[in-house]
Formats: structure tokens, C-alpha cells, sequence
């Protein structure tokens, strides 16, 4: 048996205006960040990029936040930076900032690398600050957090295709604005988190002791299928992601503000997915929840490649509602197998995600460079079923409600 003191337990109620203002950051966090491969069909005519390369820059800004996350969250499970949140925000802003000046390719790579730091410093804090709000409801806590970044990752293409594709990239400056606001929430937020680190330092004595029965070999064993799993996932999302777009134009001949609304469709879905599966997990089990999110969206992905326009967004969306369903829980049912390690857990989840969705974008942009873009689809679409190694997880919940 492995028993883990965790950190002390002070405030015993959800917050639920905590939650919600992170949520909030979260959302214009990655609404910025979704700005670059929204603009992915203007910038490839501008500077003449080919798929390739498109994927590089999706792989560069992601591999930084990658890289450097897991790092930003053991730092910060051990010297807490509440102020650390307002950092990563304007790292963000300088970044977009300087994509709407970029004059070539090197430029551009440069400021991507800015949003990726910004991103890597944003996550493992702000997920800490919803699991201390989250009261123990900490799937329903996780999921209000993910909800605002799968909104921002919504509402990002869907700004981008009335504002910047008509107008051209320099427009991408005026998304400063937007960043000025989170930064103005998230000194909200440092605020609480300061004050709430002080009064869990002057209650040292109040200590919820974390326990399961898994030994060490075990956890490893387990957190490397999450990790498969999120390869999964991330993999199969970087090709809607970053190619979405692409594949409706070249397939159906649609207009690029036309593919941005399907984008936002899909990416709608996500969030509302994002927001049914932190509260389904508390109640029936993380372990359930992310086997059914992975492979059970498998005989979609299946079919996209091979339906008419209707049906490509109708079942995207449908993807992308069971799909989302499982980041929220593979990340809290981690921070079970790590109890008192919610920054470290946060940044390899999240640095792996950006990670693989970054690798996947370069590798996909190899061959769909090589092939086509619906060749791409039609191959990524059985990465779902990597999600039957789910079964190798063991039910967390069950064993201590049986303690």
C-alpha cells in the first residue's frame, strides 16, 4: 500500500467564481492561441508555404510548451507562483503580437516559439489554481477549466475568419486586446491564490491523507497508457486541428470562411464534450469515461473520410463531443496515481498533448505533402482504437471505496 500525505485541504467548498474566472483565462489563453492555425490558409499563400512547413509551425510551438511544461509544473509544486499566470499571458501577446509583423518563415517560427512559452507556463498553474477551488469535486473542477480552453479553441477560428482572413494578417495585432483582458483576470486570480496559499500555510495541520494500493511499478505502468491514450487523442485532433480546413476545401470546394464555421462546429462540440465528462467521471468512474471517449468514437472517424459535406460536419461534431470527453479525466484520474503532484501531473499531460499534437501536425503535413489531405484522414482515423488498452487500467475509485 502507498499512502501520500498530500497538501493540506483548507478550503473544503467548491469556488465556483474561481472556477469559472479560470475558466474564463483559460479561454482567451487558448482562443489566442488558436489564432495561428486558423490563419494557416492565409499565411501558406502569403509566404508560400507547403503543407510541410505548416507543420512545422504547428510542431515548434507546441514542442516549446511540450518541453516545457512538465518543468514549469515540478517547479511549481514546490515554490508556487501565483503571479507566474500574468507572465505566461503576455509571453502569449508579445508572441501574436510579433506573428502579425512576421515578413518570412524564420520570423514567424521565432514568435510562435514566444506562444509556446506562454502556453507552457499558463497550464500547470492554472491547473493547480482549479483543483484548490475545485472543493473535491475535482472532474466537475477540471472540467469548467478544460470547457474555457475548448471554447477559446472554438471561438479562435471562428474570430479569425471574419477579422483576419478578410483583412490580412497584420490584423492578427488586434487579438493584443483580448490578451490585456485575460491578463487583467488572471491578477484576479493571483490575488486568491496568494491569499489562499497563506491561509493553507497557516492551517498546516489540516492534512487529507491520500491513499491507494498500487505499487510504484503499477503507477508508472498505468501513467504510460495514459500517456499512449493521449497520443491517441492529440494525434487524431492535430489532423482536424490543422488540416480540417484544408480537407473540406480541397474535397468539397468550399470557401476558407466556410471551413472556419465547420471548424467552430467541431470545436464547439469539443467544449461542450469537455463539460459533460468531468461530471460523468466523478460519478461513474474516470476509467469508464475514458475508455468510452476513445474508442467508442472510433466507427466516426471510420466514416468521415468517405461522406458527403452534411455528414462530414455531423459527424465531426459528434467526434468531437465524445472525443473531448476524456482529457478532463485522464488528467484527474493521473493526479490520483500522484496525489500531491497536481503541477508536475499537469505539465507532462499537457506538455505531452501539445507535444504530440505538434508531431503529429509535422508528421501529417509530411504526407499529406506526399499523398493528399484526404489520405491523411482516411489513416488517422483508426487511431481510436488504440483506446482498447484502456482495459489495462486499474479502477482507481473501486479500490478505495473498497479501503
Amino acid at each position: 500500500m502507498e499512502t501520500v500525505k498530500a497538501q493540506p485541504e483548507v478550503i473544503k467548498k467548491t469556488t465556483y467564481s474561481i472556477l469559472f474566472i479560470i475558466s474564463f483565462s483559460h479561454l482567451i489563453n487558448d482562443l489566442l492561441q488558436a489564432i495561428v492555425p486558423s490563419i494557416y490558409p492565409l499565411i501558406k499563400d502569403n509566404f508560400g508555404l507547403s503543407f510541410t512547413q505548416i507543420g512545422i509551425i504547428t510542431f515548434t510551438y507546441q514542442i516549446v510548451a511540450s518541453i516545457l511544461q512538465p518543468f514549469v509544473g515540478m517547479y511549481t509544486d514546490k515554490n508556487s507562483k501565483p503571479y507566474s499566470l500574468i507572465i505566461g499571458m503576455c509571453f502569449t501577446m508579445i508572441g501574436l503580437f510579433l506573428v502579425s509583423i512576421a515578413t518570412n518563415f524564420v520570423f514567424l517560427l521565432m514568435s510562435v516559439s514566444l506562444i509556446g512559452i506562454g502556453s507552457s507556463i499558463f497550464h500547470p498553474e492554472s491547473s493547480r489554481v482549479a483543483h484548490l477551488a475545485s472543493g473535491g469535486k475535482k472532474g466537475l473542477a477540471q472540467s469548467i477549466f478544460q470547457l474555457g480552453g475548448n471554447a477559446g479553441s472554438a471561438i479562435g477560428p471562428l474570430l479569425a475568419a471574419f477579422i483576419i482572413i478578410p483583412h490580412g494578417q497584420s490584423y492578427v495585432a488586434w487579438f493584443c486586446i483580448i490578451a490585456l483582458v485575460g491578463i487583467f483576470a488572471l491578477y484576479k486570480i493571483a490575488i486568491w491564490y496568494t491569499d489562499h496559499m497563506s491561509e493553507r500555510n497557516a492551517n498546516k495541520s489540516a492534512y487529507k491523507v491520500e491513499t491507494h494500493h498500487l505499487s510504484k511499478n503499477r503507477v508508472i505502468v498505468s501513467l504510460v497508457v495514459l500517456l499512449i491514450l493521449i497520443f491517441s487523442k492529440f494525434f487524431y485532433m492535430s489532423s482536424i486541428t490543422s488540416y480540417y480546413t484544408f480537407f473540406l476545401i480541397d474535397k468539397f470546394h468550399i470557401s476558407v470562411q466556410q471551413s472556419q464555421i465547420y471548424l467552430f462546429l467541431f470545436s464547439g462540440a469539443v467544449a461542450a464534450g469537455t463539460l459533460i465528462g468531468g461530471p460523468i467521471g466523478d460519478y461513474f468512474g474516470r476509467k469508464y469515461v475514458i475508455w468510452i471517449s476513445i474508442l467508442g468514437v472510433a466507427p466516426f472517424t471510420l466514416m468521415l473520410p468517405y461522406v458527403s459535406l452534411f455528414w462530414v460536419g455531423t459527424l465531426s461534431v459528434i467526434i468531437g463531443l465524445i472525443l473531448s470527453s476524456a482529457f478532463s479525466a485522464i488528467l484527474v484520474y493521473a493526479t490520483e496515481l500522484m496525489p500531491g503532484k497536481v503541477g508536475l501531473v499537469a505539465g507532462l499531460f499537457f506538455g505531452f498533448a501539445f507535444g504530440m499534437g505538434g508531431l503529429g501536425s509535422a508528421v501529417l503535413g509530411k504526407i499529406a505533402d506526399a499523398t493528399s489531405i484526404e489520405y491523411v484522414f482516411k489513416i488517422c482515423a483508426f487511431l481510436p482504437l488504440i483506446g482498447v488498452i484502456t482495459g489495462f487500467l486499474p479502477n482507481i475509485e473501486g479500490r478505495k471505496k473498497a479501503s
